[in-house]
């Protein structure tokens, strides 16, 4: 019986070990390539295929470049829709906690630049 609880854990240790690895690779950004655009492939940046951005872009991460993006803009809408449906005081309780001042002003710059640029 030993053996067997031995291997379940081990084989558990395993996928929590391989689940760490995918997202530690989600969450950092690509690294930074030394040489610049001699092999084929990449675009002068020195990353391949242009997917990383240039030197000194905010933001690096992955993540808050999909958080930041249309697609991500929509899933966090969806998400506090959801929450003032659901919860709508623990929505309040957050909404007190932002600092809603600053949020608010960065969400009507973004209005204008989109309705120019779209106009």
């Amino acid at each position: 019986m030993a053996s067997h609880d031995d291997a379940a854990k081990l084989d558990t240790l395993a996928k929590l070990a391989q689940s760490r690895a995918e997202i530690r690779r989600t969450l950092e950004p690509p690294p930074r390539r030394a040489h610049l655009g001699s092999q084929s492939g990449t675009d002068g940046t020195g990353a391949e295929g242009g997917d990383a951005p240039p030197a000194g872009d905010f933001p690096r991460s992955h993540t808050m470049r999909l958080l930041m993006s249309g697609r991500g803009i929509g899933t966090i809408s969806a998400i506090i829709g959801g929450l003032v449906i659901a919860r709508p005081t623990l929505a309040l309780k957050v909404l007190r906690m932002l600092p809603t001042g600053a949020l608010a002003r960065m969400a009507v710059v973004k209005a204008v630049t989109a309705f120019r640029s779209g106009g």
